[in-house]
């Protein structure tokens, strides 16, 4: 009987390396850590007509955690939010990289930064692990909002350092499924709280029993004021 192919590269150790094509033009390590993204928790993102947010799902199941201390979207600047699915060890440090970004781009022009200069510099650093020898791909997707002038922006950043701007958009478990969702029912003149209650549907939806509103966590923010709203748990439902 035949090898199936991804065990034949295996076999002649085309994963062993992130920095070797396999025969058929993949790189298998940036795959592999492609997989462990979707193994991460889910978050929702969407611009609405009157800002952005971002609805994460923190799957913090342990009563001991201080849940405060285990934040999933975290801030870049007083405009910028980012959310991960991944290995949020390796997040951490690209998050610490962005936010040095924003201060010195404050620092050296007196304005803040563009929320798309953000990603780039991100995703250039992670392009750079997928070609070079000696470490391995950040195993990690980001999700960026941000309000550049008063338009709200969203980008989604992968293992490859690819990064495209979306109206709304998924990562982690079930990102496909919650994708799908959202092609089906998402709507451009949304404002935040109806996005919100559509993000909310989807998660309820997509994880049934086990959906439990108090696991959330949510920050938008609004395109007049700018200002960086964080609310959590059932406080949600205020919104």
């Amino acid at each position: 009987m035949d090898m199936p192919l991804d065990m034949q590269h295996q076999a002649m150790g085309y994963d062993r390396t992130a920095t070797m094509f396999s025969p058929d033009g993949h790189l298998l390590q940036v795959e592999y850590a492609e997989k462990t993204v979707r193994l991460g928790s889910a978050s929702i993102g969407m611009v609405c007509s009157d800002g952005v947010f971002i609805l994460a799902d923190k799957r913090i199941e342990d009563l001991l955690i201080v849940k405060e201390s285990a934040n999933k979207i975290h801030e870049i600047d007083s405009h910028v939010v980012v959310s991960v699915a991944g290995i949020v060890s390796d997040a951490r440090v690209l998050i610490e990289r962005a936010q040095l970004l924003a201060q010195q781009h404050r620092i050296t022009y007196d304005s803040p930064i563009e929320t798309e200069s953000v990603v780039k510099e991100i995703a250039n650093m992670k392009q750079q692990f997928t070609q070079y020898g000696g470490a391995r791909p950040f195993g990690v997707s980001m999700m960026t909002a941000g309000i550049n002038g008063k338009k709200p922006e969203l980008f989604v950043s992968d293992i490859t350092g690819n990064y495209f701007s979306y109206h709304a958009n998924a990562i982690g478990e079930n990102d496909d499924k919650i994708k799908e969702k959202l092609r089906e029912k998402y709507k451009q003149n949304l404002k935040i709280k109806e996005g919100i209650k559509l993000a909310l549907d989807i998660f309820k939806e997509i994880k049934g029993n086990k959906f439990s509103l108090s696991k959330f966590e949510l920050v938008y923010i609004n395109s007049e004021n700018k200002k960086i709203e964080r609310v959590e748990g059932e406080k949600i439902k205020e919104i």
